[in-house]
């Protein structure tokens, strides 16, 4: 997806989508979406913002499903407080049916209405590759750990959303060597990091540990980026084959992760409410039953746990690891998208390197 935002007198521009490319433009109360300089839709909005009139459509019932999806997403965004949107489709019953059946619009008193916390789960509008099913279920064993067979690892861009409140995007991709191997090798070096990492050391060293995560099935190392600035470094992994397994009951699609803000200049409460739900909703996307994604922070490092905590984690105890006093923290599927926790929900934060 590219996106970004701007304002033209009262005018104001929401760009959506992945491989297909949306704006969204939008003056007083009305709004259109547009791709390659053309109408795709028009939208009438009422003084309360709650209701949808659709005024121009498009023959292509998938585009126009996506079309809806776009501005849902960017009103969602412009109005965090914003719970619904109800959609006039006049005479196209067609339209109603396949959005209903695709699972983006929901029935209530007879009418289409469109749920925030069903509108950020339609993987199209974030994932390039959302037309990926669900990696079918079989099991392996791997020292001793009974877990399902996991999918080959992507590659490139993975993610890529919004950000309103900042006026650009934030991305992840899947680490490149030969590309991110000098950033690594310096955000693994920096004291401030060290010490919760502790794998400060020569480029050799940082090349291998890349390419051991790279390696293993249970791991995927992310790049962040805000724009086209990488800010971060992200390990995400599948808690059955993980460390944490034997320290609570790990379902096999539970999904945990580590981060590093290596670049000063990104830390802060603006950039952490993006690229914290950002890495959570992706996670949630990748695949549809991950219910639960864990983080073991050190139980010492309060800020950190401050930050879990407005993100929506609950703390569920402290234990021993070999190298730290943990604490376990958990978010579930159910209360990111239920309580919209990809928007900013508190004011302070913010240290930002956990592992």
């Amino acid at each position: 997806m590219n996106a970004g935002a701007s304002v033209v007198g009262s005018a104001q521009t929401f760009l959506v989508g992945t491989d297909i490319a949306m704006s969204v433009v939008r003056d007083n109360a009305s709004l259109r979406v547009v791709r390659d300089g053309a109408a795709l839709l028009s939208v009438r909005l009422d003084a309360d913002r709650m209701r949808l009139i659709m005024c121009d459509g498009v023959d292509d019932p998938q585009l126009l499903l996506r079309a809806i999806a776009a501005a849902a997403e960017a009103l969602f965004g412009w109005h965090p407080s914003l719970d619904r949107l109800v959609l006039d489709l006049g005479d196209r019953r067609a339209a109603a049916t396949m959005l209903t059946r695709q699972g983006l619009a929901v029935v209530m008193d007879g009418r289409p209405v469109l749920l925030p916390e069903v509108v950020m789960q339609l993987r199209e509008s974030w994932l390039p590759d959302a037309a990926r099913p669900a990696f079918p279920l079989s099991y392996v064993m791997t020292d001793g750990k009974r877990h399902p067979r996991r999918p080959p690892k992507p590659a490139g861009p993975v993610y890529t959303r919004f950000i309103p409140w900042l006026s650009d995007i934030v991305s992840f991709r899947v680490v490149d060597i030969e590309r991110d191997l000098p950033l690594v090798h310096r955000w693994l070096n920096d004291p401030r990091v060290d010490v919760f990492w502790n794998e400060a050391g020569e480029l050799d060293k940082h090349r291998d540990y890349l390419s051991r995560i790279l390696s293993d099935p249970h791991m995927l190392p992310l790049i962040g980026c805000f724009g086209e600035q990488p800010f971060g470094y992200f390990e995400l992994y599948w808690a059955k084959e993980n460390r944490i397994a034997p320290f609570y009951d790990a379902a096999d699609y539970d999904r945990g992760w580590h981060v590093i803000v290596g670049e000063d200049a990104f830390r802060g409460r603006d950039f952490i409410t993006a690229w914290l739900p950002s890495l959570m909703h992706y996670i949630f996307l990748d695949d549809c039953r991950t219910q639960r994604i864990v983080g073991e922070p050190a139980a010492a490092h309060a800020q950190q746990l401050r930050n879990l905590d407005r993100a929506g984690f609950a703390r569920i105890k402290n234990f021993e690891f070999p190298h730290k006093r943990a604490t376990l923290v958990m978010l579930l599927r159910e209360r990111f998208f239920g309580d919209r926790l990809w928007q900013p929900v508190a004011k302070d934060a913010t240290p930002e390197t956990q592992r």
